[in-house]
Order: structure tokens, then C-alpha cells, then sequence
């Protein structure tokens, strides 16, 4: 035994493995064969952990993925098979860092965008192209690239396999495994591309025109935060800031497509948003933009305004705007706001409760909004929840615009509910004088904006006149206070001007339809007995300027205030000689009553395009041919050339109106690439729908009106026939 253990204890040290085994062996405690063979097979474990062993793929090393790849027998993992990857393990494999990757794809997709929007047109590029060996260089690549928006839309003449092979391979290089996020914007080292779709806006022109909508358009609506980066936008709702570039691109001259080329993808990315739920509270604001600056129409039955005005109020109190002290109870998780955010959802909610009460009003429809406790001006409350001077004016005016629908528009116990003559007439005494009360509470703080919107409400005070009685004792006293209401309005619309300048064509839809509904007024009042007590040389003056006035909102051909600028001139020329005589009674002419009855204060203006219609149908006028030639109301020609106005679109005679705001310039179908066999100028599709009635809400009364030179089998995202 003494010699076992001597032998074992002089074993070579490299062998010590082995060595520990046979001692165990010798010793007795396992001398049978398959011992020795276990004992081997340990070995060759031992030897494996040594060594370690690619247990993934390269495809899944390099995305750091969990690997199931079998290798014996070789069997591809499920992510290989699943994406039709090449399944293998190298040993040399090592991993490729993403950014030099994602910058060179990025110089690809910028050239391969700038090749597709020129197209064939594009002869200096390829010449570039052809002297650097179809590589530009950074210099040329820069003198290549628009300095004011870079975007792509797509041309009707070009066919669709040729449109699709160029997205194909744009979209190729935008591999899932690069990292790269094509739908947001495009990295070029410190400066960023924003993109919506095919639209890319450079960085410099981002902030040009969130400069515009903080000079033109945000004082009409002050709530958002001029201080805040755009970038910061972005970050915090990307629909809000693509909405803010869009309203800042109604009027930039330096680019006139640019608003085209927007409406559609940011129309796209609102429903897309909306999908989506929970939403953010920033989604509130973009909603509150868009009802007030929406995007130009040429018919009423496809303008989503008031439809997105509801989903606004909707979208706010379920998020909880209205109770901000108490959110946590409109949430999963219990919240604690800083101040500055609740500050921030007071005053959204402020915000789109005027927005919704301007739609309300503007459309003749009844009112969704709630001033609840959240909007009281109660001087106790928290500090909170006061809101700036800027907005607290504005709301107070809505408030009152709220007032005056509920109390002359909702009796409930009328068919269209209007009040009773005896009731409205009382109403009307006590609403004239809340009306006189806040205009001289205002009166310290009042700007020229927030003197427009306490005009624009008493128009919609005194509105109600059309519904009187001819026969009532002051009937002649109200007619007045319409009049005198009216041509308040409007000087203070077309005399609207800040330290920027003249800002009508700035102002919200709302502004529009005001004036629309004022101008209706004038035409109805001078062509009935009211116009022997009125200074007639000046009413025709103030006519002729709101006509210009509203052709000077137009911001796209064909549009709503385009149209219905040129059926006000239309139903003034035409309308002379119709006035029914004096025979000195009382009632003696009832032309001031509405047919339409039931759109509250907008009454006046569908009951004028109803007029209009019947007019049109006897004569036989299409209104197409007029807005070629738009009708002068000074003109007593028949036709269309002879009545045809001297001042082109681009420019206005309105007093208060400056040129330089007028609509940018009409886009032709040869700039988009469009061809249409009839001469009629056409929109590309998603944007305006080339519908050629007026008010489609009357659709009963407008059907048959006009020739359509197209047909559609719907209504939306449909080319005409016969574009090619």
C-alpha cells in the first residue's frame, strides 16, 4: 500500500487530471470499465468550456438577439427563416457599427429624393452626375439641394410602375436592421430634414415659418408657447408641430406649393393620430389649429371642420382637461402636475372651448362647449387657474356668443327652435345689454383682435332680425341695429391691422364666415324697402370692399371664400331691379324673411345661396365660367367677359388689405405635372377635391346647378377621369 501511494504522489504535475482519477481508482472506490469512459467524456466537456462556442448567428450578433440556431444537425434559426436571412456562423464575424452605416444610407436617400423629384427635368444633375462618375461631392450635393423645402409629391403624368420602382428603392435602403427611422426625419450631422411622407421641410425653413405663424397667425389664438423650440414641438406631438408648419405655410411666398404638398399627408397624419388612443393633451392643440385654419375646400361636405371640432372636446375631457386639479382621476396611475403644466391644460382647455364656440357659431350649429368652474373668473380661485389677458377677453366674448345661441336658437318648444317673437324681443333688450357691459369692461385691455370678435358677436346678436315679424313695433329699430352691427364688423375687419400690418387675410375661418354672412346682409337690406334710409353710395362701397375683402382670404383657387365671393357679386349684380315697392304699409315688404330657418344666425347665408340658386337655374349661369372671370357688383353686364374685374387675384382695392397678403399665386396643372383635356384647373388628389357645388349642406337645393367636368365614383382620394 505504502508503494500505491508513492507511485501516485510522483505523477507529473501537466497529468494532475488523470493523476486525481486513477487515485480514485486505485483507492477502490470505482474500477469498473465504464468509469473510464464517463471519466473521458468529462474531459471533453471540460475542454469545450475552455473554448467558448458561437452559440447565434452573425444576423442576430449583430442585433444582439437571442439566438435559436441548432448546429448539429444545422438548422436556421427562426429569425433567419422568418426574414429569409442568410443563416451562418463565422468565427471572424465581428460587428458593424450603425452610424458609419446609417450616414452613408442617409447621403443615398437624399440623392436618390432629389433624383425623383426632378425626374426628367433634371438635366443638370445628370451632368453632375456624369463628370463625378455618377458620385456627387459634398459642394455639388449642396448646390443640388433646395435652400427652401425639399419635397416630393407625385406627378399625374408619371406612370405608376415608374413611381413605385423609385419608391421601391428608396425604401430598400430603408432596412428595419439599420436603425433608421423613416418616418420621422432624416439626421445630416447637426442639422435635421423634417418629413412627413414625401414632404421634406430644411431646418432653416422650419423656423422661418414658425416664425410666420407666431407673427400672423398665433395672435388670433395665443395659447402655444413662442419661446419653445421647434425641435421641442416636434418631440412633444408631431402632429402639432407639422400643424403650426402648416398654417405658417398658408401665404409663404417663397414657396407657394409648400402648403399644397402639406395638406395632404398632415390631413392623413391627423387620422392616424386620432386612432390611436390614449391621446395627448398636445393633440388638443393641434385640433384647436386646424378648426380655425383649416385647410381650403371647395365644398362644404368635405370639410371635416366641425366633425374634428367634436373629437376636440371629446379628446379633451377624456383626457380631463376640464378637471386639471383632479387628473388623477382620468388616469391609470395616480399624477401629480407641476404648476406650469396645469397652468398649460387651463388654458388648452380655455382655448378649446373658444375654438369650439367660433365653430359652433360659424356653421350655424348648436354649441358642445362647457364653462365649467375650470373657466371661472372668480377672484379667489387658485392662480393657476387664471388665465393671461391675452385669452381671458376672447373667452369672455365666446361666452357671450354662447349666451345669445342658447337663449334665441333652443326653445325646445319650436319645430327649428327659435324663440317666440314676444320672448326674443325681451331677450334681445337684455342680450344688447350684456353685450354693452362687457364691451366697456373690456374697453381698458381691448386690442384691435379682440374688437374684431366682440364685433363678429354682436353681428350674430342682431342676425336674429331676419326672424322678426314684419309687422312688429320695432321691427324698423331692429333692421337698424343689424344694419348699424353689420357695417360695425365689417370696417373693423377690412381697418384690422397690428404692428405687423394689414392682417385680414390671416384671420381664422371664422373671420371668413362673419364676413360672408355680413356681406349677405348688406345685399339683403339694400335691395329691400330698408334701402330708402341708408346712405346707399356708401353701402355700395362697403359691398364692393367685402367682396375684394374675401376674395383676399382665399388662399387656394377654387376654395370656399373664392366661390362665395363670387355668388355675393353675382346675386348684387343680378339683384338690381328686384326690389318691391314702397306702398307705404308697414309690412309692405316681407323680403327680408328666411326660408332657411334652422342654421340659427347663418341662416341668412344659405338662405341667400338658395336665392341664388333658383336664380342661376333660370338663367341658366354656371358659376365655373364666372370664377375665370370674376364678376365686378359695379358691372350691369350680362355676361361673364363683359363683367370680368380689372384687379388680378395676386392683388386687392381693398382699403386695409395689403397686397403683399393677398393668395399666393394660382398653381397651374403644368407645376404639378397634371394635364387635363378640358381646360379646368385641377388639384391634386387628398388636397381639394375638384366638387363643384357651393354649399353642400343645401345639396337638395344645388343639385343640377353646374356641369361637372369630372365624375367620381366617391368622394375621396379619387383622380378625376381624364387626368393622365
Amino acid at each position: 500500500m505504502a508503494g500505491v501511494n508513492h507511485a501516485s504522489l510522483s505523477m507529473p504535475a501537466s497529468d494532475g487530471l488523470q493523476g486525481r482519477k486513477r487515485n480514485v481508482n486505485i483507492a477502490g472506490m470505482d474500477s469498473s470499465p465504464g468509469s473510464i469512459e464517463d471519466a473521458e467524456d468529462n474531459d471533453t466537456r471540460d475542454d469545450k468550456r475552455r473554448q467558448p462556442v458561437k452559440r447565434a448567428c452573425n444576423e442576430c450578433r449583430q442585433q444582439k438577439l437571442r439566438c435559436d440556431v441548432i448546429q448539429d444537425p444545422w438548422t436556421d434559426c427562426s429569425r433567419c427563416r422568418r426574414l429569409k436571412l442568410d443563416c451562418k456562423i463565422e468565427s471572424n464575424f465581428k460587428r458593424v457599427g450603425k452610424r458609419s452605416r446609417n450616414a452613408e444610407m442617409e447621403r443615398e436617400i437624399i440623392e436618390l429624393r432629389k433624383q425623383i423629384a426632378t425626374g426628367n427635368a433634371g438635366p443638370n444633375m445628370h451632368q453632375a452626375q456624369s463628370i463625378s462618375g455618377g458620385q456627387l461631392t459634398p459642394k455639388q450635393e449642396s448646390s443640388q439641394v433646395s435652400p427652401v423645402a425639399v419635397y416630393q409629391t407625385t406627378p399625374s403624368a408619371m406612370s405608376a410602375d415608374q413611381y413605385m420602382g423609385s419608391q421601391e428603392a428608396v425604401a430598400s435602403l430603408l432596412d428595419l436592421r439599420s436603425g433608421f427611422d423613416s418616418s420621422s426625419y432624416l439626421r445630416n450631422g447637426n442639422h435635421q430634414l423634417k418629413r412627413i411622407e414625401d414632404v421634406m421641410v430644411a431646418p432653416e425653413i422650419v423656423q422661418e415659418l414658425f416664425n410666420l405663424f407666431f407673427t400672423y397667425y398665433h395672435p388670433f389664438l395665443p395659447f402655444l408657447d413662442r419661446q419653445q423650440l421647434p425641435e421641442d414641438y416636434f418631440n412633444t406631438s408631431p402632429l402639432l408641430f407639422w400643424t403650426i408648419i402648416s398654417v405658417g405655410a398658408r401665404r409663404y411666398q417663397s414657396d407657394t406649393t409648400l402648403f399644397t404638398s402639406l395638406a395632404g399627408p398632415v390631413t392623413r397624419l391627423v387620422w392616424s393620430t386620432l386612432a390611436d388612443v390614449p391621446q395627448s393633451y398636445h393633440v388638443v392643440k393641434a385640433l384647436a389649429l386646424l378648426c380655425s385654419w383649416p385647410f381650403p375646400t371647395s365644398s362644404t361636405s368635405t370639410d371635416p371642420t366641425f366633425m374634428l371640432c367634436g373629437m376636440m372636446l371629446q379628446v379633451a375631457m377624456q383626457l380631463g382637461l376640464h378637471r386639471p386639479s383632479h387628473i388623477q382621476d382620468f388616469n391609470k396611475f395616480r399624477r401629480e402636475l407641476i404648476e406650469e403644466e396645469l397652468r398649460d391644460k387651463v388654458r388648452t382647455w380655455a382655448i378649446c372651448n373658444v375654438v369650439a364656440q367660433r365653430v359652433s357659431t360659424g356653421y350655424g350649429q348648436p354649441p358642445s362647449t362647457l364653462y365649467d368652474w375650470t373657466l371661472s373668473s372668480n377672484e379667489s380661485m387658485d392662480p393657476n387657474f387664471k388665465l393671461s389677458n391675452d385669452i381671458m377677453p376672447r373667452l369672455e366674448i365666446e361666452k357671450l356668443c354662447d349666451k345669445i345661441t342658447r337663449a334665441l336658437y333652443t326653445n325646445r318648444r319650436d319645430p327649428v327652435g327659435l324663440s317666440s317673437d314676444q320672448e326674443r324681443s325681451v331677450m334681445i333688450s337684455f342680450l344688447s345689454r350684456d353685450f354693452d357691459e362687457l364691451e366697456e369692461r373690456l374697453r381698458p385691455q381691448n386690442d384691435c383682435i379682440t374688437d374684431l370678435y366682440l364685433r363678429a358677436a354682436n353681428l350674430h346678436l342682431h342676425l336674429s332680425a331676419f326672424f322678426d315679424e314684419p309687422s312688429a313695433k320695432d321691427y324698423r329699430e331692429r333692421v337698424l341695429s343689424l344694419y348699424l352691427a353689420t357695417t360695425s364688423f365689417l370696417e373693423a375687419a377690412m381697418n384690422l391691422g397690428t404692428e405687423v400690418g394689414p392682417i385680414l387675410s390671416y384671420t381664422p375661418y371664422y373671420i371668413y364666415q362673419m364676413m360672408v354672412a355680413a356681406g349677405c346682409t348688406i345685399l339683403k337690406l339694400s335691395k329691400s324697402f330698408f334701402s330708402a334710409h341708408i346712405d346707399m353710395e356708401y353701402t355700395k362701397q362697403l359691398f364692393n370692399r367685402t367682396i375684394w375683402a374675401i376674395r383676399g382670404v382665399s388662399v387656394s383657387n377654387n376654395d370656399l371664400p373664392e366661390r362665395l365671393a363670387e355668388v355675393l357679386a353675382q346675386m348684387w349684380r343680378l339683384g338690381a331691379g328686384q326690389q318691391r315697392p314702397n306702398n307705404g304699409h308697414p309690412d309692405m315688404d316681407d323680403s327680408l324673411r328666411l326660408k332657411v330657418r334652422c342654421r340659427m344666425s347663418m341662416s341668412l347665408l344659405f338662405d341667400s345661396v338658395w336665392r341664388w340658386r333658383e336664380d342661376a337655374r333660370t338663367k341658366g349661369r354656371n358659376i365655373e365660367a364666372y370664377l375665370k372671370n370674376p364678376t365686378n357688383p359695379d358691372s350691369n353686364a350680362d355676361s361673364s367677359a363683359a363683367s370680368s374685374v380689372g384687379p388680378p387675384r395676386t392683388q386687392s382695392s381693398t382699403p386695409g388689405i395689403d397686397p403683399s397678403l393677398a393668395p399666393a399665386p394660382l398653381i397651374t396643372q403644368a407645376s404639378l405635372g397634371v394635364q387635363s383635356n378640358d381646360g379646368v384647373g385641377g388639384l391634386p388628389s387628398g388636397f381639394m377635391e375638384p366638387n363643384y357645388e357651393v354649399f353642400d349642406p343645401l345639396n337638395w337645393l344645388l343639385d343640377g346647378l353646374v356641369d361637372l367636368p369630372y365624375s367620381y365614383s366617391n368622394l375621396g382620394g379619387v383622380e378625376p377621369q381624364g387626368i393622365t
